[in-house]
């Protein structure tokens, strides 16, 4: 996994030190998980890890669309999975 290099941001507290990296989120709904990869941003203010609005957003759209049984459109975001049973017990 790839990590940017940290940036640094001017507040009126000082500078702060942030970095972006990509992770991968697994989405389960039913018998399906979708695997979409996001954008996690760190700061060194103590509320990091966290996603932006959009791959928020983008997350809340593939779980809606897994719950509704719509594949094509959760597709769209990333690969689509069937989850089945191997043994029972």
């Amino acid at each position: 996994m790839k990590e940017a290099y940290p940036q640094k941001e001017n507040t009126p507290e000082g500078v702060i030190m942030k970095r972006k990296r990509k992770k991968t989120k697994y989405i389960h709904e039913g018998q399906y998980v979708a695997e979409v990869e996001v954008e996690l941003m760190e700061h060194e203010d103590g509320w990091s890890p966290y996603l932006n609005v959009d791959d928020a957003s983008r997350l809340d759209d593939v779980r809606e669309a897994l719950r509704q049984g719509d594949l094509k459109s959760a597709a769209r975001y990333g690969r689509v999975y069937e989850l089945r049973p191997v043994a029972y017990q």
